[in-house]
């Protein structure tokens, strides 16, 4: 199997080509093209030599993964089902908000392993890994179409890694595929602009410090053990103790705070005693807590909780001193909200 261009850091792409005798500058203009021009036709590429072309052309693949189905919202959000090259799918979602910027919340595995109760993706188990290549696949596939179908202003602008699968038990592609996000040369996205959620795999979250740094969420929702484990079965083995001393080594930068995700789920864990948990559980000065209200999808057993509700365990958190927001349901609709993702196709009807 040839591998992929979209796998190559440019430092790796630049040795790439020195060891098959190649220009090692030709390294920046394929990154130049593919990455800020959104240029695949190699042949189309005036100022890269006839030999570079051949390379790539007959050793390296440059296909794009396929989108096959994509939607749209009520809200403005789109997804988008993409298809790898041996036919397994994965769900990629966009997210509009302010100032025009424009999220895009990235899968890293066809289905996942962790198993939580709450999530549409945990049915699926886990099928496979995705490769550096095809992580950065889905960002350029679907950049490459808003801009074709949108126009210019419609450039993705953030990531969060919070679609299908585990990111860090893929640790390894998508820490190949951060290097490649963030080149200066390439997409150049900031360190601010990129998010990992991570449900606490205790091990890779150790391993931290040999990530770029970005911006660290921990799937959390829950300050008991026993009501944690309910949710997710990680927490069996990595309890709550395990996984705060691992967050403690989390090397953050000034300023920076690490998120904790809480689903709210209605009569499970929205109570005076969940807000009196969190209070204990997260230092203050380095903790930021999101709130996402549940979303429901078709089997759960799981329900949101009232408006009044969510409201009133945020105001209770902020409070407690503890930096609080809501995650605004995008959508929902078509089943693209949070812990809703799922690669099977849905009513055609939702779907341009």
């Amino acid at each position: 199997m040839r591998p992929s261009l979209f796998s190559y850091s440019l430092i790796d792409l630049r040795d790439y080509f020195v060891s098959q005798g190649l220009a090692k500058f030709a390294a920046d203009q394929v990154y130049n093209w593919i990455y800020r021009k959104y240029n695949f036709d190699f042949e189309s590429w005036p100022n890269v030599s006839a030999k570079v072309k051949a390379h790539i052309k007959n050793e390296m693949d440059i296909t794009l993964p396929k989108i096959v189905w994509k939607g749209l919202s009520e809200d403005g959000t789109r997804k988008f089902l993409v298809q790898m090259s041996d036919k397994q799918t994965v769900e990629s979602v966009v997210i509009p908000a302010k100032n025009n910027r424009l999220t895009l919340c990235l899968s890293t595995q066809v289905g996942c392993a962790i198993g939580c109760t709450f999530c549409h993706t945990g049915t699926m188990g886990l099928k496979r890994h995705l490769g550096a290549g095809e992580i950065v696949g889905q960002f350029m596939a679907i950049g490459s179409w808003l801009l074709q179908e949108e126009g210019p202003e419609t450039r993705l602008t953030n990531i969060v890694y919070m679609g299908q699968g585990e990111p860090l038990h893929n640790f390894d592609n998508v820490k190949n595929a951060t290097i490649i996000f963030m080149e200066d040369h390439g997409l150049c996205l900031g360190q601010r602009k990129i998010t990992l959620s991570t449900s606490g795999l205790v091990p890779q979250i150790e391993r931290l410090s040999d990530f770029p740094p970005i911006n660290v969420a921990i799937s959390l929702h829950a300050s008991r053990d026993d009501m944690r484990t309910e949710l997710m079965p990680i927490n069996k083995v990595y309890d709550l103790k395990r996984l705060f001393s691992a967050i403690q080594k989390i090397p953050l930068k000034a300023h920076r705070h690490i998120t904790y995700e809480y689903l709210l789920i209605k009569d499970l864990n929205d109570g005076q005693e969940d807000i009196e948990g969190l209070s204990r559980l997260l230092p203050r000065k380095v903790s930021k807590v999101n709130i996402i209200p549940f979303n429901e999808y078709p089997g759960s057993k799981f329900k949101r909780p009232s408006d009044e509700r969510i409201i009133w365990f945020q105001k209770s958190l902020l409070a407690k001193g503890l930096i609080t927001t809501i995650r605004a349901t995008k959508g929902q609709d078509i089943l693209a909200a949070c812990g809703q993702l799922k690669s099977e196709l849905e009513t055609p009807n939702l779907w341009n």
